[in-house]
């Protein structure tokens, strides 16, 4: 028996609402847009999305790689990581620590991403952070938040302080640890991401060239909320529907096979 013979196949279509299922199919999505632009880490990274109406959330089987999840392998807990459907699948417990933290909060925040990549990982053990370098830094700092490392997320006493230092922004950087991202679709929160660690990117290659860096004007940096919504169309969120169907027709083409 091979690696992939082994592991359940699983459909819960028929045990779902279509709305609850929709929200499967864009999160495997999701978890496989992840794998295929490379910033997963092993099984050990997860992104979550609210059940459409109510307060439970899916999650990522802990276990699988990223390229491996379907819309039926996802687990459905309650806030409280109580497991709402059968499942052969346990849950990542730091993965559950950090996006219950989320969602008990930011119910505007239907999708929760979060990533442990090294351009990531580099500039959260910066002193100062995610500097003004790029034009995809101006989008992120525009409502960025960092929550300080305390460790592996097992203390479900950090939650408040994660909660806390979160508060209504998008994007957060977690010191020596890496990335996250809330929003109020899975494709804003995809969207939000790929621009979080484009930045990252661009920071650590403009560094690596050791020449003076460019800051972007103050000015300039104010005005971003206001340059956002012009560029996404959108007064709120980051018009992630508009790269999505795109982004999808690329998963289709290279790793299909989430919608199972």
């Amino acid at each position: 028996m091979t690696a992939a013979q082994a592991l359940p196949q699983l459909n819960v279509r028929d045990q779902v609402s279509a709305a609850e299922w929709q929200t499967r199919v864009d999160l495997a999505a999701c978890y496989r847009l992840i794998a295929l632009y490379g910033w997963d880490d092993l099984i050990f990274t997860h992104i979550s999305a609210k059940v459409p109406g109510t307060e439970d959330f899916l999650i990522n089987p802990y276990g699988l790689m990223f390229h491996e999840i379907t819309a039926s392998s996802l687990v459905k807990v309650d806030l409280s990581g109580k497991k709402l459907m059968d499942s052969p699948f346990d849950i990542n417990p730091a993965g559950y620590t950090i996006h219950s933290a989320v969602h008990e909060v930011r119910h505007d925040a239907t999708c929760v991403l979060h990533i442990h990549t090294p351009a990531g990982i580099a500039v959260s053990a910066q002193k100062q952070g995610l500097l003004p370098l790029s034009q995809q830094s101006l989008f992120v700092l525009s409502s960025l938040a960092y929550h300080g490392y305390e460790g592996v997320a097992l203390n479900h006493d950090e939650k408040a302080r994660l909660q806390a230092d979160l508060g209504d922004k998008n994007f957060m950087i977690l010191p020596n640890h890496g990335l996250l991202t809330a929003g109020g679709s899975i494709a804003d929160t995809f969207l939000m991401m790929f621009t979080l660690q484009r930045a990252c990117e661009v920071q650590v290659m403009a560094q690596s060239g050791g020449a003076e860096l460019i800051h972007i004007p103050q000015q300039i940096l104010a005005g971003a909320k206001a340059m956002v919504a012009g560029v996404m169309k959108t007064p709120q969120g980051m018009g992630g529907h508009l790269a999505w169907p795109a982004l999808l027709r690329k998963l289709d083409a290279q790793m299909p096979g989430y919608a199972a």
